[in-house]
């Protein structure tokens, strides 16, 4: 299986080009191609594959098999594949996704694609709908108990729910203890993505993620594009600013904009190419 190794700051994925590809059990080649030490290494799987709603259409399956609806970096990742491969020749593509049809404008520089805008789409405030299991319409700055300790959080979706935790120190925070008591928290029947969030400034938030079926990655789109909407409705943030928002692996720009939608802005890069047997 030929793939190409991405990333979107730091968020990695093996992408397959399928209109070229097979992936007949894309469940077991994402654990295998995923795992660091006897794989490629990577946070997950992604296909490139025809749509006959939009130019293109993304599936993906994360490192430990289970298949997600949408993941924001990716999607940057996937314009960059199809514009530098010369799928296409414009600069702005319509994506297909589980979560609904994404629209990404590209940066180009020197013919190839260096970063990308997208529009996410409106994020998702009811409770049931986020799915969580919390009472009342939104979840905002609910009480979650983990561990004997109660934490006050917020759930948004960006087509994949997340919930939003507010820190003082982002930095010694102890993901790989507490992150899973989060993901798999039974007020989540979906199980979550969950970002931990210090406020810099009403214009800048640092983030660590604890994302469902990969555990911590270096950075999640659809949880910067989360962290900021909850921060507008924390009263942290401003309603169409951007908001830069500071992960470990690089830096995403937020604007949660009046008309409801929310965009991301940030850089795609191609790390490495190659070929895998599949087993």
């Amino acid at each position: 299986m030929q793939f190409t190794k991405m990333h979107g700051a730091g968020n990695d994925y093996i992408y397959v080009n399928c209109f070229k590809e097979t992936v007949a059990n894309p469940e077991k080649t994402a654990i295998q191609v995923s795992d660091r030490h006897f794989g490629i290494g990577a946070d997950g799987l992604v296909l490139i594959c025809p749509s006959d709603k939009a130019d293109f259409f993304m599936d993906i399956y994360n490192a430990d098999g289970s298949r997600a609806k949408m993941c924001g970096n990716a999607t940057r990742c996937v314009a960059k594949y199809v514009y530098d491969n010369k799928m296409t020749d414009c600069d702005e593509i319509t994506l297909e996704t589980l979560s609904g049809i994404k629209v990404i404008k590209m940066t180009v520089e020197n013919g190839k694609a260096v970063a990308a805008r997208v529009n996410m789409g409106v994020p998702i405030l009811e409770g049931g709908k986020i799915p969580t299991n919390f009472d009342g319409k939104t979840v905002v700055s609910q009480k979650l108990a983990i561990e004997d300790k109660a934490y006050a959080v917020t759930c948004v979706s960006m087509g994949n729910p997340h919930c939003i935790v507010y820190t003082d120190d982002v930095q010694t925070l102890d993901l790989p203890r507490i992150g899973p008591d989060f993901e798999n928290h039974p007020m989540f029947p979906d199980r979550i993505n969950t970002e931990f969030i210090r406020v810099v400034s009403a214009t800048e938030l640092d983030m660590r993620v604890w994302e469902r079926g990969s555990g911590e990655t270096l950075a999640c789109g659809t949880g910067a594009c989360a962290a900021v909407v909850a921060s507008v409705l924390n009263g942290y943030c401003k309603r169409g600013a951007d908001v830069k928002v500071n992960l470990l692996g690089g830096t995403l720009f937020i604007n949660w904009s009046e008309n409801g939608e929310v965009y991301m802005t940030g850089p795609a890069e191609t790390v490495c190419t190659g070929n895998i047997d599949v087993k």
